[in-house]
């Protein structure tokens, strides 16, 4: 007759939030960061008013301190986790693929053809961190730290190049009917020509040049 199971353990109270590193928090930072940026980027397409525009910089430049800083504290606590690597991932997501893209269509990129370039993009920053994580302890194994050395294709934090743009654009007065390069219509659809810098973006992430992680 087969022994009783050994009883599970009793679960703690917020036994998920005991087991974050320092560092957890900061990356959470950077995720709260990025959900502002989105919620500043609606604000826009509902007033019209262009600080919310530079709201959503400000925010997606506070989530790149968050997202420098929770590598540096857990390099210096010498703390990290598979965990914590999933969180950096779901925020980066979130503060420099989504929020950038919707910023972007509330600025005035709202034709079809933009709209695929934009969802392009955010799947290109997606596939770019899910090869990053798959293949990390490869890129690492010839390393004499252990750490990776060097990025596959351009890091997506990179995309607050796009935001400051758009910021500025806003400064302008270059948004909406007034966005640079202005528009054309290709196969009856609208497609702005600033998006196609979303484009290039998404491409360099996926790409296989090597960027030195500093």
């Amino acid at each position: 007759m087969p022994s009783p199971a050994a009883p599970l353990p009793p679960r703690q109270p917020f036994s998920m939030i005991r087991q974050f590193h320092l560092a957890d928090w900061f990356t959470l930072g950077n995720a709260v960061c990025g959900v502002g940026a989105l919620f500043a980027a609606m604000s826009f397409l509902e007033t019209d008013e262009v600080r919310h525009v530079h709201f959503a910089a400000a925010l997606v430049l506070a989530a790149l301190v968050f997202d420098v800083l929770d590598g540096r504290v857990a390099r210096w606590r010498r703390k990290s986790s598979a965990m914590g690597r999933e969180l950096d991932s779901l925020a980066d997501v979130i503060s420099f693929g989504v929020a950038p893209a919707v910023l972007a269509y509330a600025c005035g990129m709202q034709g079809l053809w933009d709209r695929i370039v934009l969802a392009y993009f955010v799947a290109c920053g997606v596939s770019r961190l899910a090869r990053y994580n798959v293949t990390a302890e490869q890129l690492s194994a010839g390393s004499d730290s252990g750490k990776v050395s060097y990025f596959e294709g351009t890091p997506i934090p990179t995309s607050i190049v796009l935001v400051g743009l758009l910021s500025l654009a806003g400064a302008l007065g270059a948004l909406r009917g007034g966005l640079w390069l202005g528009s054309v219509h290709v196969a009856g659809f609208t497609l702005h020509p600033l998006v196609l810098l979303f484009a290039l973006s998404g491409s360099l992430m996926i790409s296989r040049i090597r960027i030195p992680k500093l």
